[in-house]
């Protein structure tokens, strides 16, 4: 067979990457090495898991060949069955060396070299060397934790008598650790989005459940907005100060023109005439003061350029979701916008009664048909993960039909019903993953407004918990041998990245409390543990029945309803002043009526005969009237200001 369906995979899969980092990041600013390192890092996760219901599938096929070398005869029709080689086969060395690639470069830079660029990019150094030596004393304390902790397991492995350490040995402790903390993230992960996912499709059905949502979220929008101009402000008068005690000798002044460089132009203005001949109170800046201060206008200036983006976004998103509000209630079955902005469609076909069921029959009923299927899909992987552990009987859900797909020989059933599940359960993961918001910094923000430091924080979280959910799915499915303590013939995938073995110290009741711990985080999201404790904390989440959500919902209709205002007046005032340009300015046909029928052949000439001469007499008596007026005029602040008043009506276009 051919490796057509293993390519179309792999080139999916860098397409797929591509798009969400051109999404989250910006190609255009970020550095070329943050941009590949967070390529490969992500790009090694997504073709995780779309070639390994490919090595899922190869294994059964394996498996068939083991137990059925020539052919064998059914009871049935006792005709000869012989093993039929998948539609998706790949050369025996292809996925291991694949793994091989895949398993080394995403630990070389999960532990090595992304720990360090993190921490490189928000720098505030000047030069490579200084960004560098910063980058690595910032991570002495996590190396040296790192250390520790592996030396303490070596030790405990050591003295154990009937275990000798060897290259295979510290392999599989380094693995198991990983496991370990892989899994008990996964289990946080996963119990949020089980439960959230479905819930939350069916809840975006309504459309007045959407809305205060997205009015909550654009008020809270707008307090990081003001908040993030007080900050910028303040940088930019430490900036100020310092420009007042710098100047061109300065050897110093270099790394502060390296800072004026990335102020945003329009707040640039705040330096225009800020020098002078005296000099400020405040003392000389040093190096580390600049340092400081470049780092903190980094911050500043990303803050201030993601809220204002995104607040943005959220007014449109906030206006449709109300033309959609009051669409739902329209006889006429066609979709009005109060803001329309015609596309080049609108000019040869009126889309607007397709709008109307879209937006208004078919999306919502789309919704909650996927929150059903994903609410099934939550149930049986939740049911699974509590009983794959259980050999005999079979109670996972996921092994029960890969192994009757397994018995039939149908490779595809295999390979299709791996893909879902798998593809679901990293969904889950990675949207979970994708809502993070610590503390504000830390954060994957669409429209390319996502930080070099985020995008390479999330890739080390992509990167370690990859490897443990498709182990753990491996688990589900019933084709781990350290699971289910017998041997079978294992995916190359098992052979390179391991078994989902966890710590010696936890492994004796890893069978009981991972059950426990998946099916009790999902009870906690169901009844918003978390959520509730997050905004007695001070974090406002979305909380209907919360007293303080309500306010920011009411805040949130306010913005919507006073951009809508602005917009109406902008409307009204560029109407008035077409239609006073169409009353002031005569039109061409007005012209052509007043021209004789036989002069109408020679437009140009008829109009130049016709002008009216220029009085040069008279221009240069009004002018020089009009001056000597000027000069009598008494002083403007000598007038009486109590029978002055402006005049009416001046701003009605506004």
């Amino acid at each position: 067979m051919t490796v057509g369906i293993f390519s179309a995979e792999v080139i999916f899969a860098l397409i797929l990457t591509t798009v969400l980092l051109n999404r989250y990041g910006n190609w255009k600013t970020q550095n070329i090495v943050v941009t590949f390192a967070v390529l490969i890092s992500w790009y090694f996760s997504l073709l995780i898991i779309f070639v390994l219901p490919i090595d899922i599938s190869l294994a059964a096929y394996r498996k068939c060949i083991q137990d059925k070398p020539y052919h064998n005869i059914t009871n049935s029709s006792q005709e000869p069955t012989t093993c039929k080689t998948p539609w998706s086969y790949v050369p025996e060395s292809t996925l291991p060396n694949m793994w091989r690639v895949v398993y080394w470069t995403s630990q070389f830079l999960t532990w090595f070299i992304m720990p360090v660029m993190q921490y490189y990019v928000k720098s505030g150094e000047f030069t490579l060397k200084e960004k560098l030596k910063n980058a690595i004393k910032s991570n002495t304390l996590y190396y040296s934790t790192l250390l520790s902790i592996v030396t303490i397991l070596i030790i405990y492995i050591a003295l154990k008598p009937d275990v000798h350490l060897d290259w295979q040995k510290l392999k599989a402790i380094a693995s198991s650790a990983s496991n370990t903390w892989g899994l008990f993230l996964l289990i946080l992960l996963l119990g949020i989005a089980l439960v959230d996912i479905p819930r939350e499709l069916w809840r975006s059905s309504q459309i007045e459940y959407t809305l205060k949502k997205v009015y909550f979220k654009l008020s809270k929008l707008n307090t990081e907005k003001l908040e993030s101009e007080g900050a910028l402000e303040d940088v930019l008068e430490s900036i100020k100060s310092v420009s007042l005690n710098i100047n061109p000798n300065d050897p110093l002044y270099d790394c502060f023109q390296i800072i004026l460089k990335k102020v945003p132009e329009d707040q640039r203005d705040f330096l225009t005439n800020v020098r002078s001949n005296l000099r400020n109170s405040t003392p000389a800046p040093s190096i580390g003061m600049l340092t400081r201060l470049h780092k903190q206008l980094i911050v500043a200036v990303h803050m201030y350029q993601r809220t204002d983006t995104q607040g943005s976004l959220m007014l449109e998103k906030a206006i449709f979701l109300e033309d959609i509000n009051s669409n739902m209630s329209s006889r006429e079955q066609k979709f009005k916008k109060m803001f329309d902005k015609p596309s080049k469609l609108n000019k040869y076909v009126d889309t607007s009664t397709i709008e109307w069921y879209w937006w208004c029959c078919i999306h919502p009923m789309m919704l909650k048909i996927l929150s059903v299927i994903t609410g099934v899909l939550s149930v049986v992987i939740v049911w699974s993960e509590m009983t794959f552990f259980k050999k005999q009987p079979v109670l996972s859900i996921f092994a029960l039909m890969v192994n009757v797909a397994k018995q039939n020989n149908d490779y595809v059933m295999i390979q299709l019903l791996s893909t879902i599940s798998i593809a679901y359960l990293a969904y889950c993961t990675y949207s979970t993953i994708f809502k993070i918001k610590l503390l504000n910094i830390y954060y994957l923000a669409p429209n390319h407004q996502t930080t070099e430091s985020s995008l390479i924080f999330f890739g080390l979280l992509l990167s370690r918990l990859t490897s443990p959910m498709c182990l753990n799915f491996l688990g589900l499915i019933h084709m781990d041998s350290h699971v289910i303590k017998s041997r079978i013939l294992e995916t190359d995938y098992t052979q390179i990245m391991g078994h989902m073995d966890v710590i010696k110290i936890i492994s004796d009741g890893f069978n009981v409390y991972f059950p426990t711990l998946i099916l009790a985080v999902c009870l906690a999201t169901y009844f918003n543990v978390g959520t509730r404790i997050l905004s007695i904390l001070g974090f406002p989440q979305f909380i209907e029945d919360d007293d303080l959500v309500s306010d920011y919902i009411q805040e949130g209709r306010l913005l919507v309803i006073r951009e809508k205002e602005r917009r109406e007046r902008k409307l009204r005032g560029n109407e008035m002043r077409r239609k006073y340009r169409e009353r002031s300015l005569p039109t061409a046909n007005d012209v052509e009526e007043r021209v004789p029928p036989s002069r109408k052949g020679n437009m140009k000439s008829y109009l130049l005969d016709n002008a009216e001469p220029i009085d040069r007499t008279y221009q240069s008596y009004t002018i020089n009237n009009t001056l000597e007026a000027d000069r009598q005029l008494p002083d403007v602040s000598t007038r009486p200001t109590s029978t002055w008043e402006p005049p009416r009506n001046i701003f009605s276009d506004l």
